[in-house]
Parts: C-alpha cells; structure tokens; sequence
C-alpha cells in the first residue's frame, strides 16, 4: 500500500492550520495563538524517558518563553486520557536534575489519527511509522514559519538552544540585524551588509564608534537591547 506524502512546511510558509484536542481542552491553530509566537513541537511517546526529561525542561522553562510572547505546543500519536496520565506521573513521581513536582500546563495535542503529524511532517517511515520524531517549529505571529529542528528518537533536544533561537529571531526582526555563532543576549549583533560598492566604501571609511568592521561586509554592533 502507497503511504501518503505531505510536504513538509519550509522556513517561510505559511504553517498548515488544524483543529485538535489536546490537555488543555481543543485548539484551533492558528486562530488560538494569534498575535503570540508558538513552538510547536513533537515527541515520540508518553511515558518514555527521553521525552519526560523533555517535557519537565520545557515545563520548568516556560516563563521564559512567556516573557518572549511565545506559546509552547506539543504533540504526540497518543490519547488524551495517556497524555493526563503521563503528565500527572512527572508531577508527583519524578525528580531529574532538581526539577520535582513539574506541572505541565502548555497544551499537548492528541493525534491519534495522525493527521496533524502528517501535515507537519513529524512522522518519518525511516524513524517510525507509529511515533513522531523530535520535530521543532518555531512560528511567529503572522503564522510563518520561521526555523525547524529535528533530532532523531534517540537523544533529547537542547531546550536553552530552542530558546536561545527565538530570542535570535525575535532580535532580528525588531532591530534589522543578524547574530553570529554562538550568540547569547547582550553579544554583539552583526548588521546587514553593505548593497553597492560606495556603501562598502562608505561603511569601511566612516569611523562610528559604535561600529566595529572586520572587513566591510562583517561589521559588528552592540546588541540593541538587553533582556
């Protein structure tokens, strides 16, 4: 039998909408999140010891995404009445690296008909036909998406660096800049290149304390903000 083949959502399309139940009761995305950022992100099962270290991370790190106007969203290919169970379990039975007594509270859709999985290309034949993989979209308020991760069933995600990124693009988009390697909150920002040759002329004469040049098409500024 011939499986169905949905297109993943690049960086810049428009995210699939979709009605769903979940444990904070039914969602309609993206209607539900509008003017919010939303990470929305897959695991393979309740009930296993990757995706719980997981779900406490984000639990226990969700202010942090709220400070960000940011929404978290997860999904599984498991019930409703599993997911309550699972997460009532990490809250009065498990203890990992300091966290105890982790209430999640963020929405976790139930996509027994694997509908959802499909339209966001969480389900991988390679992987599993039955369990998503650790998909991650990052979706700003107009519904784009706007950066993906994906990390096999094997090894948990780095939720700082989940963070990490969403501060990066929300940086972006406010201020007009980029960030290099490694970029943390409070480093310097790169700003755009220059378009013609007399900007580049411009740009490596001009002396702007504000401005370090490496070369005129890598110049450095102090992060605008601080959070």
């Amino acid at each position: 039998m011939e499986q169905e083949v949905t297109r993943l959502p690049l960086i810049g399309d428009t995210a699939p909408s979709f009605k769903a139940e979940t444990t904070q009761g039914p969602i309609s995305f993206p209607e539900d999140f509008k003017g919010k950022w939303v990470v929305f992100f897959s695991h393979p099962a309740d009930f296993t010891p990757v995706c719980t270290t997981e779900f406490m991370t984000f639990a226990t790190m969700q202010p942090e995404f709220e400070k960000r106007n940011c929404k978290l969203l997860g999904l599984s290919i498991d019930s409703t009445y599993s997911h309550i169970a699972w997460l009532r379990t990490i809250k009065e039975r498990i203890e990992y690296k300091g966290m105890k007594g982790v209430e999640v509270n963020f929405p976790v859709i139930s996509d027994l008909t694997m509908e959802v999985s499909r339209k966001f290309g969480m389900l991988q034949p390679g992987a599993s036909n039955t369990q998503a993989v650790r998909a991650v979209f990052i979706i700003d308020p107009q519904a784009k998406v706007r950066a993906i991760l994906y990390y096999p069933l094997s090894n948990g995600r780095n939720i700082n660096e989940i963070l990490r990124l969403l501060t990066a693009l929300q940086y972006a988009d406010q201020y007009k800049i980029a960030t290099p390697a490694n970029w943390q909150p409070g480093d310097d920002v790169i700003i755009p290149p220059p378009g013609s040759c007399g900007q580049a002329k411009e740009r490596v004469e001009t002396h702007d304390p504000d401005v370090k040049c490496l070369d005129w098409f890598l110049c450095l500024k102090k992060c605008p903000s601080q959070r």
